[in-house]
């Protein structure tokens, strides 16, 4: 089996691209779920990463579960505790993984992004979408609920009204749909999609890489705590970010510009 998950790197920027173009990159039903984890491990543990792009290859960002997967839960003999654990030791971790890691990462979604692949747009942190793409949280279709854990990442993307409608009609939302709500940050000519989102990382990274990290960290924890603990946090965060070389270099840096020069 080839790999589903090309990992390359260039500089502080790592591209991963889903790469099962003729099934359209389905997160399930393959090696998917433990390439991306594979992947998550590889990035947290190197620290010249400073921003993540994730894509698919082919017509399709990705269509979340393979539909041709799910034929199996039609035995009998399959009981539902061992299919809720099978979620929880499959797509659910990608879901942690991705969603916990502290590097930024850019969604860059190419055509279709259905489904899990709906929700995995909504595990990086900024979304640039193609004229061509089109987003679905579509489980409802198939007569199923968000699995993997959509029904808390959607809500914080478009607001709990825009996930609820999306949620209850499965409906497809366009680009241009999909930046009126929030769901993408832009949305750019299918040609220019990876450029666009190759310099919007470039500007990320020229910023120091363990300051990147902490303020994610930041975003991500003030979701779900109170001001005063994410305040108690920032302080933490803001020590540890005074005692960096990057931050002495930009105080000097700054100080010297203003440096009147000596008379003579």
């Amino acid at each position: 089996m080839t790999n589903f998950l090309k990992y390359d790197q260039v500089g502080p920027v790592v591209t991963l691209t889903m790469n099962d173009p003729d099934r359209r990159n389905p997160l399930t039903g393959n090696s998917a779920v433990e390439e991306f984890l594979e992947a998550t491990a590889r990035i947290e543990r190197d620290p010249a990463v400073r921003v993540v792009i994730v894509t698919g290859s082919g017509a399709a960002f990705s269509a979340g579960g393979d539909v041709r997967d799910m034929k199996k839960y039609e035995d009998d003999a399959l009981r539902p505790m061992p299919i809720r654990t099978e979620y929880q030791q499959g797509i659910q971790r990608l879901t942690l993984a991705m969603y916990n890691l502290e590097v930024p990462m850019i969604a860059a979604v190419n055509g279709y992004a259905i489904g899990a692949g709906c929700d995995l747009s909504c595990m990086c942190d900024i979304r640039i979408a193609g004229e061509s793409a089109k987003f679905a949280e579509s489980f409802i279709k198939l007569g199923l609920i968000p699995g993997d854990g959509g029904a808390w990442l959607l809500p914080r993307v478009v607001g709990m009204s825009k996930a609820a409608e999306m949620a209850f009609t499965g409906e497809m939302l366009d680009a241009q749909a999909a930046l009126d709500c929030g769901l993408v940050s832009r949305v750019v000519p299918d040609d220019q999609l990876m450029d666009e989102t190759l310099a919007l990382a470039n500007r990320i990274a020229a910023n120091p890489g363990a300051t990147l990290r902490l303020t994610k960290r930041l975003l991500r924890e003030g979701q779900m705590t109170s001001l005063s603990s994410l305040l108690e946090l920032s302080a933490s965060y803001q020590a540890l970010a005074h005692k960096t070389e990057e931050h002495a270099e930009a105080v000097n840096a700054f100080l010297a510009k203003r440096k009147k020069p000596d008379a003579g």
